[in-house]
């Protein structure tokens, strides 16, 4: 770990967002190049693609607010980690994909959330839930800082990816599974595809077969793209294996190919453990 920028790089920060500066300081992008060589999910990346994902990162830090609650600091580190993972999914896409939201929230520990939501078979609920992660339609990402901490550590669990699809697939609207797509994509091609994979790993789930895809994603269509853009990122070997065709539009959406960047992964380390 390297030293802190000083204090007063990010009161520089908090100025050039109220002038609307656009350049990001030299100390800022040094600290985002040590913290992101110091992270499994980013491996592979070449130097051109490592200076592209700083600079959004950067971007982001001059751009967003974020704040921690329930007396929690928040410092240059934690800054850094997490706007580095906010990052990467939209790497290849720019600040744009980015405009649906302007501030990150951390909680020191998972957060207690009261929200309606769907289950897979289209019945509405209500309640209090204990999350990690909340994306917010127009509205602020939530996080539990530990689970960012934990999350570049290619396990095929990130809570910062995860909520992030969530916000890209709510460019357009409530997220749905179905984010805007660039132009050239086919989107009968994608519904089929996606509506074809979900149905199939949700009777999968019904009949108790077990893999390395988190049973969560089985929620919902919105959760299904998510949770599988998790793993296009940190496992994407085992997500070619398994959904070659959803790999490869998710190569399309992300304009990123992890695959050919990240180590294979054992599946029976993302495998859930089973009792003895």
């Amino acid at each position: 770990m390297t030293d802190a920028i000083p204090s007063q790089e990010f009161m520089l920060l908090d100025w050039m967002r109220r002038l609307g500066g656009k350049r990001i300081p030299a100390a800022l992008l040094s600290r985002l190049r040590d913290e992101a060589g110091g992270m499994p999910l980013l491996v592979g990346l070449s130097t051109e693609e490592t200076d592209r994902l700083v600079r959004l990162a950067g971007e982001l830090l001059l751009a967003k607010t974020i704040t921690g609650l329930e007396d929690m600091e928040v410092d240059d580190a934690m800054r850094c980690r997490l706007a580095l993972q906010l990052a990467l999914p939209g790497m290849n896409l720019g600040m744009r994909a980015y405009e649906n939201w302007r501030e990150a929230i951390l909680y020191p520990a998972p957060f207690v959330a009261r929200n309606r939501w769907q289950d897979g078979i289209g019945l509405t609920h209500e309640g209090e839930q204990v999350l990690i992660g909340q994306a917010h339609y127009q509205g602020p990402l939530v996080f539990s800082w530990p689970d960012v901490n934990e999350s570049p550590l290619l396990d095929g669990w990130n809570v910062v990816i995860h909520e992030t699809a969530h916000q890209f697939d709510m460019l357009d609207g409530p997220a749905n599974g179905a984010p805007p797509l660039h132009k050239g994509m086919d989107r009968a091609a994608w519904s089929r595809a996606w509506n074809q994979a979900y149905r199939q790993f949700c009777r999968e789930v019904d009949h108790g077969v077990e893999g390395w895809l988190d049973p969560y994603a089985s929620e919902n269509p919105a959760e299904f793209f998510a949770v599988l853009s998790e793993a296009f990122f940190e496992i994407p070997h085992l997500a070619r294996r398994d959904y070659p065709e959803l790999y490869r539009l998710l190569s399309q959406f992300y304009r990123q190919d992890p695959a050919a960047r990240l180590p294979p992964v054992d599946e029976t380390s993302v495998m859930p453990v089973q009792p003895s």
